[in-house]
Order: structure tokens, then C-alpha cells, then sequence
């Protein structure tokens, strides 16, 4: 299998959309991670793999500190059920490893679902790779890939 990163810088430069792509240490948590990139946690975009019904995929775009509103997203997409699939079917429908999956690159151009959210903002994003974080302009990411922008996530709630 190619580099992932060479697979993510080329699928990027055939949209004409311009990244970053750092070095990371491992995180343990989404604070720790910002912490560790110099970003606001909101600043961290989750890009999660939802499985449809008909085995067809899409891609949710949710900033950290969030979470997926699954109502939300079902109106949005326009169907009855969705569901995180297994990471298995996650690497078979992207190329990617969770926690590495990001739009670009994609093994197959799935629908992207970005939350409003994250517009007008500078993100960063898995690369492809572990140990490695993407950055790009969401507006840009968003334009590149014609991607749904709704009201799709909920704040996560605290925990006890």
C-alpha cells in the first residue's frame, strides 16, 4: 500500500486544496492533544465513518468537544438509520485506520457531512497516519469535497 501521507498530499493537490501535515506525540485525550498542538480542543475535527443501511458510506465531520446528534444527522442525510461501523468495515470502505481516517484520499470519495460549526475556522484533522495531524482551512476542505454543512453534532456532555 502507498505511504498514506502521499496518498492524502496527492488527493489534496488533485482538489486543489493546500495542507499541512505534522509530526505529532501521542496524545491521551482530546486536551492533551490540543494542548500538544497549540489549539483550542473545538479546534480538532473529528472525521468519523457512518455506515447507511444500503452499506454505502459518509463522512461526518464533528469538532472535538462534540459529538454526532444522531437525529440530526438522519434528517440531514435523509434516511431512517445510521451507525459507526466496525473498524474493520471503517478501514475497508476509507484505507484508513480509525483514528487516522480523514476525507482526503479517501479509497472511495464518500459524501461529507460537516458540522456548522467548524466554518471559518483553521483545523486540524487525522492524516492518514498515526503520530501524524493534517491541517487545512475548513471553509477550503469544504468547498474541495462539496460537502453538506448542517447542524449534525451536540456538545458532549460532562462526565461524572
Amino acid at each position: 500500500m502507498a505511504d498514506p501521507h502521499e496518498r492524502v498530499r496527492a488527493a489534496a493537490s488533485a482538489r486543489g486544496l493546500e495542507i499541512e501535515i505534522r509530526e505529532r506525540p501521542a496524545a491521551r485525550s482530546l486536551h492533551e492533544a490540543a494542548e500538544l498542538l497549540g489549539l483550542q480542543p473545538s479546534d480538532i475535527v473529528k472525521t468519523l465513518v457512518v455506515k447507511r443501511s444500503d452499506d454505502t458510506y459518509l463522512f461526518a465531520l464533528v469538532p472535538g468537544g462534540r459529538s454526532i446528534s444522531w437525529p440530526k444527522l438522519r434528517a440531514t442525510v435523509g434516511v431512517n438509520k445510521l451507525r459507526l461501523p466496525e473498524p474493520e468495515l471503517a478501514l475497508a470502505a476509507t484505507g484508513y485506520e480509525r483514528g487516522t481516517i480523514v476525507p482526503i484520499g479517501s479509497t472511495t470519495d464518500w459524501p461529507v457531512f460537516a458540522d456548522q460549526t467548524i466554518v471559518g475556522r483553521r483545523i486540524a484533522m487525522g492524516a492518514g497516519a498515526h503520530g501524524y495531524s493534517l491541517f487545512v482551512d475548513a471553509d477550503d476542505l469544504i468547498r474541495a469535497y462539496g460537502a453538506t454543512v448542517a447542524d449534525i453534532s451536540e456538545p458532549e456532555q460532562p462526565r461524572d
